[in-house]
């Protein structure tokens, strides 16, 4: 059987700040490292690290070269398996263009939100098309701060239903979120 090509984007920009304006959010260790190791969970294609700040871009450098050539993969080989998945892109159409040569095809994108939005794409749904057009290629997008600028909704083939709790408080953790996420539509349902 032919591999899935699922591919995660933890984005940076555009984004939106608490009081909605549009920003460039900073990367975070933990961020880059847990998101790796569930990359590599749910053995997806790539993580792509999503941000046009070129010191931003040399940080993540710097991090995952430290799991990469420094001791931190001589001292858990795991850990650097997971990172071998990151890839620095500047903004999403870069990571639509990289996947689309290595694919040959028009990579599907999928927008997560942890607000409700108008057709939404459920996650039984969602897992179908995954498992019909996955071997096409698949681009789940996270983003950071408060969410993503109306633009990326724009020109997303759709948006995933958000994770919904009991409480009307809803801003997961984006490492959460992305768990819970691939979880849903990769995990083991035996």
């Amino acid at each position: 059987m032919a591999k899935r090509l699922i591919y995660l984007a933890l984005v940076h920009y555009p984004v939106l700040n608490r009081h909605g304006e549009l920003i460039a959010s900073a990367i975070t260790n933990l961020d880059l490292h847990d998101i790796a190791r569930l990359a590599r969970t749910y053995d997806l294609s790539a993580y792509y690290l999503v941000t046009p700040l070129p010191d931003q871009q040399v940080l993540a450098r710097r991090l995952i070269g430290h799991w990469l050539e420094g001791v931190g993969g001589d001292i858990n080989s795991d850990r650097r398996e997971a990172m071998r998945l990151i890839r620095i892109a500047g903004d999403i159409k870069e990571v639509c263009s990289q996947i689309t040569l290595e694919t040959g095809r028009r990579v599907l994108v999928y927008v997560t939100t942890a607000k409700k939005r108008p057709n939404s794409v459920n996650w039984s749904c969602l897992r179908k098309i995954i498992e019909n057009k996955g071997r096409n290629g698949i681009l789940l997008l996270f983003g950071t701060a408060s969410g993503f600028d109306s633009s990326v909704f724009k020109n997303a083939d759709g948006v995933i239903s958000p994770i919904e709790g009991d409480r009307e408080y809803n801003h997961l953790p984006v490492r959460s979120a992305a768990a819970i996420t691939l979880d849903r539509l990769l995990g083991n349902r035996n």
